[in-house]
């Protein structure tokens, strides 16, 4: 054999052992990743031909649960008053398997999970027909549907978060515009694809995104309280030294350009120094952007990562955006740029600090918790298909130290002030709040554009109790407002109602 066929030989030789070596690789060491994978087409019709388990509400109501058909799928999923709730659950699409809760908790839901296991060989013994297990969620549906109902009916885009602060458990996440999850569950393969197909998916605005969690806006005038935390940590002001700029208009440092405070007012119609305090009662731009420049970029950047910006592993168990200070560098979002100037409009919430919703909640339910950040965390229990319990989730402490309990009363104090100041649509006199507005302005022509509208809030805990809960809204468009449009008054009727409703009250 001549040498060209002898190497022709070797390398066909070689080509058939990797070969080989790829099959038994595939087929028997990772076997297990493709069989267990839920977008596995032969996976998600074997889990359609036994009945998948529910995903309840903390009180019960079941927001997605499968009923038998007489097509070969054998189950369909459905999912009661679907559109309220999609952001959480997600969808069980034919083609493309879990999303959302439905592909979080995908394991638990088709009974395939290790917990199970015990579940399973019983059923194996006895001949049971298999069922998977069942998932109960934080969510209170009476807050749920506080916030969907006004924002749906008022013609509102944008979420809305509540947080119970001491646990972190979320009561309450909604996204609209929302879809019907039963649409995109369809066996009918053709008619789900078009309905996937009208929601937009690859749109920055497709009501497939979860807003709460996984859109990021800039946060207007909400972020001040990180601004105001920092100062008051770092001891740079406090709460009643009249040290702050009231006039309309400051100059940016180093530049002949005017930052404005809302419509070019005094501050509480003071044009001298005014105090932190009545800085943020009247959300002050002035006097918060002196105040950042006072903080200064490292401690302001520094503060927001204690409340969980810059965070990329956040898991609740759905993915979380990261919230940010500044531009996406490879990876670190933290960095405030531009200088003084910079730093003086990121101290007013814009330039590009960018926040989600569930980020706003949990400034709120730091403060509200005395300076402690509990973990988010949408469920509540795991449990096997008879419904007893298969895991409790417990609270997880995320930061113990975002601020000192001093600071966190004086922050209540101060959003106290602001609550007089933030409207009175939905209000119940009854209920003491502590909040802070914001309006946050945005796109290629921000002056003719609709402002996000923010509405961060929570109701201090009385006589020993904790705050029973923490909300933030932001509306981003709608109900045929214009561009003068505040937090105040779209986005302040939302967190109201949720609160009302968290506190027994169904007004508004």
């Amino acid at each position: 054999m001549n040498t060209p066929l002898r190497r022709v030989g070797i390398a066909m030789m070689v080509l058939t052992l990797l070969l080989m070596a790829n099959i038994t690789y595939t087929q028997v060491i990772d076997a297990s990743t493709y069989q267990s994978d839920p977008h596995n087409k032969r996976q998600v019709e074997l889990q359609l031909s036994q009945q998948r388990g529910q995903i309840l509400a903390s009180d019960g109501t079941v927001l997605a649960n499968s009923q038998p058909t007489n097509d070969s799928l054998k189950y369909q999923r459905m999912y009661p008053n679907g559109p309220m709730y999609s952001g959480v659950t997600g969808y069980f699409s034919v083609g493309s398997g879990p999303h959302g809760m439905e592909f979080a908790e995908n394991s638990i839901l088709t009974g395939s999970d290790d917990r199970l296991a015990i579940r399973r060989l019983s059923d194996l013994i006895t001949g049971r027909t298999p069922a998977g297990g069942n998932v109960e969620l934080t969510i209170d549906p009476k807050i749920q549907q506080a916030a969907y109902n006004y924002m749906t009916q008022h013609g509102f885009t944008g979420a809305a978060v509540a947080i119970q602060p001491s646990t972190g458990q979320i009561l309450a996440m909604v996204s609209v515009p929302s879809y019907d999850p039963n649409a995109l569950a369809s066996h009918d393969s053709t008619a789900a694809t078009n309905a996937y197909n009208a929601l937009n998916p690859n749109s920055p605005v497709s009501p497939l995104l979860n807003q709460a969690a996984n859109a990021a806006y800039q946060p207007g005038s909400t972020f001040k309280l990180v601004v105001a935390t920092a100062a008051l940590m770092n001891g740079v002001d406090d709460e009643n030294t009249a040290n702050l700029p009231g006039q309309g208009a400051i100059t940016l440092p180093g530049t002949n350009t005017l930052l404005h405070n809302f419509d070019g007012e005094s501050c509480g119609g003071n044009s001298g120094q005014v105090t932190m305090k009545d800085a943020i009662a009247h959300s002050c731009n002035t006097a918060f952007a002196t105040l950042a420049g006072r903080v200064g970029a490292s401690a302001l950047a520094a503060q927001a990562a204690r409340f969980g910006f810059g965070q990329t592993d956040l898991s609740i168990p759905l993915g979380v955006s990261a919230s940010c200070v500044g531009p996406n560098n490879n990876g670190n979002c933290m960095s405030i740029q531009n200088g003084t100037p910079g730093l003086y409009q990121s101290g007013i919430g814009q330039q590009s600090v960018q926040e989600t919703p569930l980020q706003n909640a949990m400034i709120a339910a730091a403060i509200a918790n005395g300076g402690v950040l509990m973990q988010p965390q949408l469920v509540k229990k795991l449990l096997a298909p008879d419904l007893s319990s298969v895991q409790d989730f417990s609270a997880q402490t995320l930061n113990d130290n975002v601020m000192s309990s001093s600071v966190a009363a004086t922050m209540t104090d101060m959003m106290e002030a602001s609550e007089t100041n933030s409207g009175t649509l939905c209000k119940n006199n009854s209920i003491t709040i502590a909040s802070k507005t914001g309006t946050a302005e945005h796109g290629n022509d921000p002056k003719n554009t609709q402002p996000f509208g923010w509405y961060d809030a929570f109701v201090p805990g009385a006589n020993g109790n904790p705050s029973p809960i923490a909300v933030s809204v932001v509306v981003t468009s709608g109900g045929n407002l214009d561009a003068a449009t505040v937090g105040a008054k779209v986005a302040g009727p939302v967190g109201r109602a949720m609160i009302n409703a968290a506190m027994g009250d169904t007004a508004c």
